[in-house]
C-alpha cells in the first residue's frame, strides 16, 4: 500500500516539473501558437455561427414552404368542396329549368287553357274591380230572353235568303267567266256568327267564303308559316300560294339549278314550259314578275266578275246589288226598294291542301289581318273547323246549355260600350276565342242552363287575364287536345301557339284603350244590362249582387 502511493505522487511530481508552463524561457513560441489557435477557434466560431444562422434560415424557409403547401392543400379542399357545391347547384338548376321546360310545353299544348279555381282567377283582377255589380241569375235571364232570344228567328230567315241569292249570283259568275283563262269558282260556305247562331247586334251581316282554283293546267302550291321555313314573327299566322303546272315537279328539277349544254334537253320540262311570259303569270293573277298569287289582284278580278255577273240575272230580282264597302271589298248590299237593305261578305278563299283550312286575304270588319307583310302573304282562317268543333261539343252539353248565351251577352255587352267610348282591340274572334278555352276546359255539366251566372263570369275573369298577360293564343294552332273526330290537320296542332294578342305587345296606345273600354264595360254592365229588362219583382231583387270579378 505504501509502495503505491509512493508511485502515485512520484508520477504527480514528475508532471508538475515537466509541464511546459514551467519553462518560458525555452520554448517562445507558445504564446504566438496560442494566438494563432484562437484565432482559429474564433473563425471556426464564426463559421459555425453563419452555418448556424443558414440552417436556421433553410429551417424556416422549410417552414413557410410547408406553410405555403399546407394552405395550397387547404385552398384546394376548399375549392373541391366549392366545386362539389357549385356542381350540385349546376343540377339543381337544370332539374328546375327542365321542370319549367317542361311546364311550358303542357301549357303550349293546352294545359294553359284550364283557369284554374276562382281563388286564382280572382288574384289576377285589379284592385279597380272590387265592388262591380254583377247581374243576377234573375236579371240575366230576363235579359236574354228579352233582348237576345228573339233575334235566332231573323238570323234564319236572313241566311236562307243571302244563300239562295249567293248560290244564284255565282251560277251566273261562272257562266261570263272565261272557264279556258279565268278562276274556277266552287260553291259557297257560310261562316262566323251567323252561322254559329251568337250574333246578336244588328245589322246581320252574312259571312259567305266563296273557295276557287286556277284553271288547267295549273294549281295552287302552298306554303305556311309552320312548315319549316322560317318566317319573321310578323308574318306568323300566314301563308303564300304559288302557282304552278300540274306538271311541275314540288321539289324542283335539276335543270332548274344547273346550265345545261346547248346540246342537252331536259326530259320532264321543254323550253316552252319553262319559259312563261310576265303576262301569262298576270293573267293567273300573280303578282309581277313572280309566281305568287296576289291578293289584290283576287279581289279585282272577283269584283269583276261579280259585277258580270250581277248585270246578267238583274233583272230577275226587284232590288239593287251594290259594293258597300271601299275597305272590305266582298262586302255587298242588297237594297229593297221600301228603304230596307241586307248587307253580307263574299269573300274568295284557297283551299289548304286537301282540309277545311283556307288562306284568305282579309278578315271583313276585322283587325286580324290589318296589316299583311305584303299582298302575296295570306291568312289562315278556321272558320270552318271552329263551326264544326261548336256543333259537336253541343251534342255533348245539357240541353238549352249556356255557351251561346255567354258569348251573345259578352258580345253585346261590348259592342255597347264600344258603341259609347269608340272602338278598341278587343273583337269578336277574341270572345269567341275565349268561349272555345273555356268549352275545352270545363266538363260538360258545367254549361247547364242554371249556370249562366257562373260561366259568364269565368269568360270575364279569363278574358281579364288574358289582356292582362297580353296573351290569347289561338284556340286550333298550337293545341294538341283538338278532337280527332273533326280531322284537324297534324302540322298546325304541332305548332307553336298563336298569340293573338301579340299586336297590344307592339302597340301600347291601342292595348291601353283596349283595358281601359273593357274596364268601363264591367263598370257599366249592371246599367247596359237593366237598360233591356223587364221589371223584377222584389223577391228576386237579390239577383243583383256585388261580385269582386
Amino acid at each position: 500500500m505504501p509502495v503505491g502511493i509512493f508511485r502515485v505522487c512520484l508520477v504527480v511530481i514528475t508532471a508538475i516539473v515537466n509541464h511546459p508552463l514551467l519553462f518560458p524561457k525555452e520554448n517562445g513560441t507558445v504564446p504566438e501558437n496560442t494566438e494563432e489557435i484562437i484565432q482559429k477557434m474564433k473563425e471556426r466560431e464564426e463559421s459555425l455561427r453563419l452555418e448556424q444562422l443558414r440552417l436556421e434560415q433553410e429551417i424556416a424557409d422549410q417552414e413557410a414552404a410547408q406553410k405555403a403547401l399546407e394552405k395550397a392543400a387547404e385552398v384546394v379542399e376548399e375549392s373541391k368542396e366549392e366545386k362539389v357545391r357549385w356542381d350540385m347547384w349546376t343540377a339543381l338548376s337544370m332539374v328546375i329549368f327542365l321542370l319549367i321546360e317542361l311546364w311550358r310545353q303542357d301549357f303550349q299544348e293546352g294545359n294553359w287553357q284550364d283557369t284554374g279555381g276562382e281563388e286564382d282567377d280572382m288574384a289576377v283582377l285589379g284592385k279597380a274591380f272590387k265592388g262591380v255589380s254583377f247581374p243576377g241569375k234573375a236579371v240575366l235571364a230576363s235579359f236574354y230572353e228579352k233582348r237576345i232570344l228573339g233575334t235566332t228567328g231573323d238570323m234564319a230567315r236572313m241566311r236562307e235568303m243571302v244563300e239562295g241569292f249567293a248560290d244564284d249570283l255565282l251560277e251566273a259568275l261562272r257562266s261570263v267567266c272565261n272557264r279556258d283563262a279565268d278562276m274556277e269558282v266552287e260553291d259557297c260556305m257560310g261562316v262566323g256568327s251567323m252561322y254559329e247562331n251568337w250574333r246578336v247586334r244588328k245589322p246581320f251581316v252574312c259571312d259567305l267564303i266563296v273557295p276557287f282554283a286556277p284553271p288547267e293546267p295549273y294549281c295552287f302550291r302552298s306554303q305556311i308559316w309552320c312548315s319549316g321555313d322560317s318566317f319573321p314573327p310578323d308574318e306568323q299566322g300566314y301563308g303564300t300560294i304559288k302557282v304552278c303546272r300540274a306538271d311541275e315537279d314540288v321539289t324542283g328539277c335539276i335543270c332548274d339549278k344547273t346550265k345545261l349544254g346547248e346540246d342537252m334537253l331536259c326530259l320532264l320540262h321543254s323550253q316552252a314550259n319553262t319559259a312563261r311570259p310576265s303576262s301569262e303569270m298576270e293573267d293567273l293573277l300573280c303578282f309581277k314578275n313572280t309566281q305568287y298569287l296576289d291578293a289584290d289582284q283576287v279581289m279585282k278580278w272577283f269584283q269583276i266578275a261579280v259585277t258580270k255577273a250581277w248585270n246578267r240575272i238583274s233583272h230577275k230580282y226587284e232590288f239593287d246589288l251594290s259594293f258597300s264597302l271601299l275597305d272590305s271589298p266582298g262586302a255587298l248590299k242588297i237594297k229593297f226598294r221600301s228603304g230596307k237593305s241586307v248587307a253580307f261578305n263574299l269573300t274568295p278563299v284557297v283551299q289548304y291542301e286537301n282540309s277545311d283550312v283556307y288562306f284568305i286575304s282579309h278578315f271583313p270588319r276585322s283587325s286580324l289581318a290589318a296589316d299583311l307583310p305584303s299582298s302575296t302573304h295570306w291568312f289562315l282562317t278556321f272558320a270552318v273547323y271552329e263551326r264544326r268543333f261548336i256543333q259537336l261539343v253541343s251534342k255533348t252539353l245539357p240541353a238549352n246549355a249556356c255557351h251561346v248565351s255567354c258569348l251573345q251577352i259578352l258580345s253585346f255587352l261590348h259592342g255597347k260600350q264600344c258603341s259609347l267610348t269608340g272602338p278598341s282591340g278587343l273583337t269578336n274572334y277574341h270572345l269567341k276565342t275565349v268561349m272555345l278555352h273555356l268549352l275545352q276546359a270545363h266538363p260538360s255539366q258545367d254549361w247547364a242552363a242554371e249556370k249562366l251566372e257562373a260561366r259568364l263570369q269565368d269568360m270575364l275573369k279569363f278574358l281579364e287575364k288574358c289582356l292582362h298577360e297580353k296573351k290569347l293564343y289561338h284556340f286550333f294552332i298550337g293545341n294538341g287536345k283538338v278532337p280527332a273526330e273533326l280531322g284537324f290537320p297534324i302540322i298546325f296542332q304541332r305548332a307553336e301557339p298563336l298569340n293573338l294578342f301579340r299586336p297590344f305587345v307592339l302597340r301600347r296606345d291601342v292595348y291601353r284603350k283596349t283595358v281601359d273600354t273593357f274596364h268601363e264595360m264591367l263598370r257599366n254592365m249592371s246599367a247596359l244590362i237593366n237598360e233591356y229588362t223587364v221589371h223584377i219583382p222584389l223577391a228576386h231583387t237579390n239577383g243583383i249582387h256585388k261580385e269582386s270579378l
